[in-house]
């Protein structure tokens, strides 16, 4: 590897982990298509990304924890389903052509961008549910304790769900899972968008040790330049993370969404080329 390849790496690394501070989206959307323009295979930038995010989300979750915004609780509630679906994630990542992997990325980028249309919606019907919260008192004490319960029950559905999709697709993709668990926390948790975000980087540690594990034994992983990568991205993510509260939901909201369909445009057009090629 040439010194101007290793800046180069490592410029892209950083990048990524100022996103995944901002964001919490693990910083594999950035990483997998620049690896894919550097002309790796999909499933090597898919891998090699997974490693990359290891460090990354770790070092973003470090720092939200030292300032008291990562919850371990709710993060293990949504990682722990993740460690076992990455594995399938990864497991069928080598079994799809990569026209049928790209484009399904693509797709998922473009359905995020529609999720997350959706947070105005949810942010007004939570301040509905809390005023109704504020009315329990003039509830019976046995209407309240049973809705409480089926709360607590759907929540506990709503984390699993998260956390399985989320594992699932960085298995495939190498994304982390942040780029789908940040809009289902907001639609299925009623969590504010900075909330998800740092809970989402705090799960990302978790399904990306288990994909790069899975891509690992199949042979995928590119371990120096994920290692590069991950090392910029640490410094990213230490840098963002500690501007993420400052900055307005409507800020956060509008670069995710930017960003989302900026790179699922040029999936669609790999993902046209590959197919080209066959």
């Amino acid at each position: 590897m040439t010194l101007i390849e290793l800046l180069i790496l490592g410029a892209a690394g950083l990048f990524a982990g100022i996103l995944a501070g901002f964001l919490g989206i693990g910083g594999g959307t950035v990483l997998v298509p620049f690896l894919l323009r550097l002309g790796y295979e999909p499933v090597q930038a898919f891998a090699t990304s997974a490693l990359s995010i290891v460090i990354t989300a770790s070092s973003g979750s470090i720092q939200n924890w030292r300032m008291g915004y990562l919850n371990f609780q709710q993060v293990l509630a949504i990682g722990l389903p993740a460690l076992l679906t990455a594995q399938v994630g990864a497991f069928f990542a080598d079994k799809f052509p990569d026209s049928w992997l790209l484009v399904a990325f693509g797709s998922l980028l473009v359905l995020n961008i529609y999720l997350v249309g959706f947070r105005k919606r949810v942010t007004a019907k939570k301040k509905i549910e809390e005023e109704a919260i504020n009315n329990y008192e003039k509830t019976p004490i046995n209407n309240y304790e049973s809705e409480i319960n089926a709360k607590k029950k759907s929540q506990m559905i709503s984390r699993i769900a998260t956390g399985s999709v989320g594992g699932l697709l960085a298995g495939l993709f190498g994304v982390g899972g942040g780029a789908i668990m940040v809009p289902m926390q907001i639609l299925l948790l009623d969590e504010s968008i900075k909330k998800a975000i740092q809970t989402s980087l705090g799960v990302i540690v978790i399904t990306a040790i288990s994909a790069t594990a899975g891509h690992a034994l199949r042979g995928n992983v590119l371990w120096e330049q994920g290692l590069i990568l991950g090392f910029g991205g640490l410094l990213g993510a230490q840098f963002s993370t500690r501007f993420l509260p400052k900055l307005p939901d409507k800020v956060v909201s509008i670069a995710f969404r930017s960003l989302l369909g900026f790179l699922s445009v040029y999936i669609f057009w790999k993902a046209w080329e590959s197919y080209q090629s066959l």
